[in-house]
């Protein structure tokens, strides 16, 4: 990976007179940490374990579709299985959720049953006619019949219909209902097999309407990321309306209940008891009264306040909406993000169950099954796997916040949008990879180090649950709930890293103070982004799942075979939701990308010949109405944390 050495031509802008790679040192630790994640992945596959995860293997230690080699101590091992490719359970329905495995003993076999074996004499049969054998290996076929084990050494009767998986050639039961007991511990609300099995066929039924309201969730989500621009004012004001009359109702509610019951008390000739209760709720509503009226004023004052930052609020929507129409890639940015996300958790999925199959091979002395347990310090190397989940994880997610801020920096700082590159998304993708993966690598680790230690507390709670005093459990959700909060504003803190990285090409903690510094100085504009900002992102996702669900009524009305309607919605809703959220939270990363800019922009430029603002002509426009106010007084100029676009030079 180069640095610094090539130049694209000459742009109409520049955040400083050329990139700089950042945080090298974070890059080579990050990449010395996914050389170790490769190597845990073939661990499993030099010992076997990776062939053991996807041909299968018995109880007994024989891989199916192998020649085995003995394994001491286990008499039924080291058969040649090379013509029995699948893995048959006798009991494929007894799951063990605590264990995450099934309970049952299993089997190679060359040819999973194709129908309903009632009989033991049709097993025999079975097993005669296609050479699978469906009881234990010490057990000829034409002893099924009478053999005195056959109870345990052969499946449970009847033996259901089974398909093979593909790729992992493992025989499964066709009949949904072999698992409804496995279903009915995650859907409480199911109280017999019969309502489950109306449940499940109403969903394959539905599944073509099911499918097109999803694509109408996703319709509605990219058209609500541009119309949101147009409709931000009215919600702003809907939400500004109802917070007034909720606050002076409310208040006004409780100096009437106050009066009334002071009247109540002074009329009353009741008993002694019945004084002290009726004097305890006039106190009480009185306390009530006061403090909401002393809550009411405070917040109609910060409103009135903060009526400007609101302004600036809905400029900066209306410019989100623009970027959108001008950078249209920016709405695929969810679904890259989450085809990666996606891709690396199958593999670190895949990864983990070739680790759970790697190992010694120990018999179990009271199934007489082989099991495979790591020793010595091959042992902790599920919890070097289990880090690196979360790290790359982060980094991934950290990788679509710095694509998103320079491209939204690409767009702010080019006065000419004609000029804009043709493509700034892959633009700034190949940035991002060439100067700022160390940065990246450096901010995804800082959550990752608080992530880890709320994930464990978290985990205890759940184990002790019921078992922990009344202190001890409030200590735990007190630490778990301090760890959230800072994770999430290191989470909020990150973007605004990344973004100003983007400008200035600085590394991850130079960015991080400057970001902060004009945070900060801007604290009650962040604050009027981040309630009524977030509330109106909150409206446009409750209307995206409203109309959906709408939708979604609509049509399964007219399938009245559809006795149940609860688990289409309720899939179909919670589809719609996700994506509104994706979707909705690249627009607010987007608004916040803006207002970090705009902060910038206002504070080293204030308009006059030399110093000309970037800014879009909403934003120019709140400006000036902000001067006409005399709101706004331009800074000075003098600071040096962040220079933008102040020379012009090549880029790299």
């Amino acid at each position: 990976m180069g640095c610094c050495s090539s130049a694209e031509g000459q742009r109409d802008w520049r955040p400083l007179e050329e990139r700089r790679c950042t945080d090298i040192p974070w890059l080579v630790i990050f990449t010395l940490f996914c050389i170790g994640m490769a190597c845990i992945c073939g661990y499993p596959i030099a010992t076997g374990a990776a062939s053991r995860l996807f041909s299968g293997y018995d109880s007994y230690g024989n891989i199916c579709g192998q020649n085995n080699t003995k394994i001491e101590g286990v008499p039924l091992s080291g058969r040649d299985m090379t013509e029995n490719k699948y893995v048959f359970f006798l009991e494929p329905c007894n799951l063990d959720l605590i264990n995450r495995k099934i309970k049952s003993i299993a089997l190679c076999v060359s040819k999973c049953p194709a129908t309903e074996l009632k009989t033991y004499d049709d097993l025999k049969k079975f097993a005669l006619n296609n050479g699978s054998h469906l009881c234990s290996y010490d057990i000829s076929p034409t002893r099924y019949t009478g053999h005195s084990e056959r109870f345990t050494k052969c499946p449970k009767l009847p033996v259901s219909k089974s398909k093979a998986i593909p790729l992992f050639d493992r025989c499964i039961p066709v009949d949904i209902g072999c698992y409804a007991e496995f279903a009915q511990a995650f859907i409480t609300f199911v109280s017999d097999n019969t309502v489950l099995r109306r449940v499940i066929a109403g969903v394959m039924a539905s599944k073509e309407i099911i499918m097109g309201l999803c694509v109408l969730a996703l319709v509605l989500s990219l058209i609500m990321m541009v119309v949101i621009r147009y409709i931000s004012k009215v919600l702003v004001w809907i939400l500004t309306v109802l917070v007034i009359i909720g606050s002076i109702g409310g208040t006004g509610v409780l100096w009437w209940l106050y009066a009334d019951h002071r009247n109540a008390f002074n009329n009353n000739t009741a008993s002694t008891l019945g004084s002290e209760v009726a004097s305890d709720n006039v106190t009480a509503l009185l306390v009530y009264a006061i403090g909401a009226t002393i809550f009411t004023v405070v917040l109609l004052l910060v409103m009135f306040f903060m009526r400007k930052r609101v302004a600036l609020t809905i400029s900066l929507f209306h410019v989100a909406g623009k970027v959108f129409i001008h950078l249209p890639l920016l709405a695929l940015q969810p679904f890259w993000t989450f085809l990666c996300l996606m891709l690396f958790w199958v593999y670190w999925i895949a990864v983990l169950l070739s680790l759970g199959t790697a190992g010694t091979p120990i018999k179990n002395n009271s199934t007489g099954a082989v099991e495979y347990h790591m020793q010595g310090p091959f042992q902790y190397l599920v919890w070097y796997h289990a880090v690196g989940l979360i790290w790359i994880s982060e980094f991934i997610l950290a990788f679509q916040q710095m694509t998103i801020a320079g491209a939204v920096v690409t767009y702010y700082f080019t006065r000419n949008k004609s000029q804009i590159p043709a493509i700034p998304i892959l633009s700034s993708m190949a940035r991002t990879i060439r100067y700022h993966l160390g940065t990246l690598a450096k901010g995804s680790f800082i959550i990752t180090l608080v992530k880890i230690p709320r994930l464990i507390l978290t985990y205890i709670h759940s184990q002790l649950k019921g078992k922990e005093n009344a202190c001890a459990r409030c200590m735990l959700k007190a630490c778990v709930c301090c760890l959230w909060c800072l994770e999430k504003c290191l989470a909020y803190l990150n973007q605004n890293a990344y973004t100003a990285t983007a400008i200035n090409s600085t590394n991850f903690c130079t960015s991080a103070r400057d970001a902060f510094l004009i945070l900060v100085e801007n604290a009650l504009r962040v604050a009027a982004i981040n309630t009524v900002g977030d509330f109106v992102l909150f409206l446009g996702k409750v209307l995206i799942v409203s109309c959906t669900a709408f939708a979604g009524v609509l049509a399964l009305n007219y399938q009245r075979d559809y006795t149940v309607w609860v688990l289409p919605l309720l899939i179909v809703c919670m589809f719609a939701f996700l994506v509104a959220h994706c979707f909705l939270s690249v627009f607010e990363n987007v608004v916040d990308v803006l207002f970090l800019c705009f902060a910038v922009d206002t504070k080293y430029n204030d308009g006059s010949p030399g110093r000309e603002y970037y800014m879009d002509k909403a934003l120019m426009e709140f400006v000036e109405n902000s001067k006409k106010m005399g709101w706004y007084k331009p800074d000075d100029g003098d600071g040096k944390e962040m220079k933008p676009m102040t020379r012009r030079g090549n880029l790299a």
